[in-house]
């Protein structure tokens, strides 16, 4: 399985682009949507990839971020949502736009996504959802509002809970959620702001 791979853009269409490595060109599936935040021809660039096998083909799903990824890995255990789908998500929604429609249950989002049909987008929200929760083990098992209430005033913790559970989504620990979100709130922001601010502060901590 590929984690990610470093090389130059050599070409690129539409729907794929061609990353050169020590003289091996990889072709990668990679809509314009996420490629076009990636780089440009001729840029040395980091893919995080996907390796899809099947009976009569092997592919290669490229994506600019590991939260991008790791949305990607969790839209493909919903019943009916394969790679191409996942990655056509992806590509029309960040990461965080995904995270949150799911934890607002904001159908209308996903169903700007082309070809995604309403009762797919319900069984989207739906099933993330549920294994939230499974992950959780609960709402009340995550705090959040103490950090931000003790430097920042009153905090709206409905917010600050969904966006934990849109971090967690994403692959974070409840803990590491919740510090990020905690460091991350101000009054007044919104839900996808927040998990904006949150993933910049996890993704730092958890990498660096």
């Amino acid at each position: 399985m590929y984690a990610y791979i470093k090389g130059i853009i050599a070409e690129r269409n539409d729907q794929q682009i061609v990353i050169e490595n020590n003289g091996i060109g990889y072709l990668i599936n990679c809509p314009l949507g996420i490629s076009a935040e990636i780089g440009g021809i001729g840029d040395e660039v980091t893919v995080y990839l996907y390796q899809s096998v099947k009976e009569d083909d092997i592919s290669l799903y490229g994506f600019r971020s590991r939260d991008q990824k790791e949305m990607f890995l969790k839209l493909i255990t919903v019943s009916g949502i394969g790679p191409k789908v996942a990655h056509t998500i992806c590509a029309s929604l960040s990461a965080e736009q995904i995270a949150a429609a799911v934890m607002s249950g904001n159908i209308a989002l996903l169903t700007g996504v082309k070809g995604l049909g309403k009762k797919t987008a319900e069984r989207i929200i739906l099933e993330l959802k549920d294994k939230l929760k499974s992950q959780l083990g609960g709402a009340a098992a995550v705090t959040v509002s103490p950090v931000a209430t003790a430097s920042k005033g009153a905090a709206d913790t409905g917010i600050m809970q969904d966006a934990v559970g849109a971090l967690v989504v994403l692959g974070y620990k409840d803990q590491e959620a919740a510090e990020a979100v905690g460091a991350a709130y101000e009054e007044g922001c919104g839900l996808e702001d927040l998990i904006r601010k949150a993933l910049k502060i996890a993704a730092g901590k958890k990498f660096s």
